[in-house]
């Protein structure tokens, strides 16, 4: 993908959106139409082809009725000195079931 670290954040955001959507379920197609998106791109976010930019992020946790934040589960950036810095991925337990909007 090009950028340090942009694999494992899509992976692991990959496995967060599907898991949510499944959780919800809703059919990739299901979530696309709400979220006004092609049903390819979801397979592509769920399977890591590509990382999922803040406007998307922002429609797929709306069309789901979720916090951004539970689709970013798990994934953290811990700076380094001075310019570097990584991408770590919790292992710890999955959120609990999301709060829903009334």
């Amino acid at each position: 993908m090009g950028r340090p670290g942009a694999d494992i954040v899509a992976e692991r955001f990959g496995d967060n959106l599907r898991r949510t959507r499944r959780r919800e379920g809703l059919s990739q197609e299901q979530l696309a139409a709400r979220a006004s998106l092609h049903r390819t791109e979801i397979g592509r976010l769920e399977h890591a082809e590509r990382v999922c930019r803040i406007d998307t992020l922002i429609r797929l946790a709306g069309a789901m009725a979720v916090p951004p934040g539970e689709l970013l589960h798990g994934i953290d950036w811990v700076a380094g000195p001075e310019t570097s810095g990584t991408f770590v991925l919790d292992g710890g337990p999955e959120p609990s079931t999301a709060r829903r909007r009334e």
